[in-house]
């Protein structure tokens, strides 16, 4: 029996073998020191909001740079781009009194101004026509002035475009309210556009402007900023831009409308630095054993959102990147393919790290077998589409998966292939899919423990923090990125392109 056995270990194929030996230290890395929480806790609660710009991108950058480097990988940073000015944010905090006492619930968007300390003033409703300004400038100084448009999370604009939009909106709004005298019993709507006299109440001396928006709030940043020349140091907007609570604003606005007694007061702590302010993505590698010039690129934006922490996007994705990186470089794996991971940036603000390296690399694009790309949320994954060809190879290596996770059912399926896209959509994985580079990603769309997450209630909202990712998904997902990417980096071909893509 021992020479039967000894004689199977003979002939079995190295690579086989040495895959299977790996995956066996991944599952046991897996069930009894999976870290992709631990990764996760660091990035929100030491490093916080991890916008571009920021002091909370560049320390995580930092400290992911060392984690990988400690593991064993082979780290470049490679610069995608540089901002005018960067952002940091501090902490924020209102309350309303006089008639209404209430703390009040709002948010900024990044790259807008905060208060000079803490500010109260009395409120006002924006005028919306020449004639409504002149009678109420006086009352514009030292007031917190009300927008009747609700926020979709961008800032008000300040541009030399918006100045033009405005002016013309302004003398719409003559011509509307000429015709709504003239025609008292049916009046014409004015043009609701936000802060119509935005330079002129500045002027004036208002404390800043707020709008209301849905809740959870949803606040974005300030596009300007990525226009070479559209933001400077110098051209900075000066007053706050506060979205609050719908619910909160109306009560408010109420009052201001019967002319009764309410102040607000508000602290917000944004702060700018000088720029230029680069930015890089980091690049890791597990160079290949046997074919090191072709490619299984993993994914995930490590830059997120700073009225929250990013703990779901993009923290669920680069902290399980993390501890598939961990776990194949601990297994002892040598895989055939090299895995190259790569830690985004920018992806917020149009998927600018993705495309700079998709740019910047051409040479490889023809290498890459495929990209896995995790940015859908701290759900597991159940199932994969494999090219026909390849169908009874991925069935083998998602074994290990299912037999880890039972109660997740993971299948794999034959792929029907599909158009390539021509334009890029909503994740990294579209910058590769425009190339025609395969993108197969696991699907990871079901709930099956029945965590009732819901994506839109974090999505760029202040609600995207560490206590949204989910624990027992997350270590699956970090789990099967690892086996699944070095099952691809060990398949006998690259996946072919015309079982993908039509």
């Amino acid at each position: 029996m021992k020479k039967l056995i000894l004689f199977a270990l003979l002939v079995l194929p190295l690579g086989v073998w040495a895959q299977s030996a790996a995956v066996k230290k991944i599952m046991e890395i897996s069930r009894e020191d999976n870290r992709v929480m631990e990764h996760l806790d660091i990035l929100c609660n030491r490093f916080g909001g991890r916008l571009v710009g920021s002091a909370g991108f560049d320390n995580s950058q930092a400290w992911i740079v060392k984690q990988l480097q400690d593991w064993g990988l082979e780290v470049e940073l490679e610069k995608v781009g540089e901002l005018p000015v960067g952002f940091n944010r501090g902490g924020w905090w209102g309350r309303a009194m006089g008639e209404f006492t209430e703390t009040l619930y709002f948010t900024t968007p990044s790259f807008t101004s905060g208060t000079k300390g803490p500010q109260r003033g009395h409120v006002v409703i924006e005028p919306r026509t020449r004639d409504q300004f002149n009678r109420m400038k006086g009352t514009l100084k030292g007031a917190w002035v009300l927008m009747e448009s609700r926020s979709t999370g961008w800032p008000l604009e300040h541009s030399v475009e918006a100045r033009e939009a405005r002016q013309a909106a302004i003398k719409e709004n003559e011509e509307i309210a000429q015709y709504n005298r003239q025609n008292p019993d049916s009046p014409k709507k004015l043009n609701d556009m936000p802060a119509l006299f935005y330079d002129e109440m500045i002027e004036a001396g208002v404390l800043g402007f707020i709008q209301p928006t849905a809740v959870p709030i949803r606040t974005l940043y300030d596009r300007k900023m990525l226009n070479e020349g559209k933001v400077t140091f110098e051209t900075l907007p000066t007053v706050p831009d506060i979205k609050l609570d719908e619910a909160q604003f109306e009560r408010i606005y109420k009052l201001a409308q019967q002319r009764r007694y309410v102040e607000l007061e508000f602290d917000i702590r944004n702060y700018f630095s000088m720029g230029p302010v680069p930015y890089y993505n980091i690049v890791a590698t597990i160079k290949g054993s046997k074919k090191p010039n072709e490619y299984v690129v993993m994914g995930s934006h490590l830059d997120a959102y700073d009225v929250a922490t990013g703990g779901v996007d993009c923290g669920s994705g680069v902290s399980a990147m993390m501890e598939a990186a961990r776990m194949i470089a601990l297994s002892g794996a040598k895989p055939e393919r090299s895995i190259v991971f790569i830690f985004f940036a920018a992806e917020e603000f149009g998927l600018l790290g993705s495309l700079g390296w998709v740019k910047a690399h051409p040479d490889k694009l023809d290498k890459i077998t495929n990209m896995f790309n995790r940015d859908g949320g701290p759900m597991p994954y159940t199932s994969f589409s494999a090219p026909k060809s390849l169908l009874k190879e991925y069935q083998e290596i998602a074994k290990p998966i299912q037999e880890m996770y039972p109660d997740y059912n993971f299948t794999v399926t034959a792929l029907e292939p599909r158009q390539k896209p021509t334009q890029t959509g909503g994740n990294d994985s579209t910058s590769f899919m425009v190339e025609g580079i395969p993108a197969l990603q696991m699907s990871e769309r079901a709930d099956p423990s029945g965590y009732n997450f819901q994506y839109q209630e974090i999505w760029h909202t202040e609600r995207d923090t560490y206590n949204k990712s989910i624990p027992e998904y997350q270590e699956q997902a970090a789990t099967a990125l690892a086996i699944m990417a070095l099952g691809t980096a060990n398949l006998p071909t690259m996946l072919p392109r015309n079982e993908v893509y039509k």
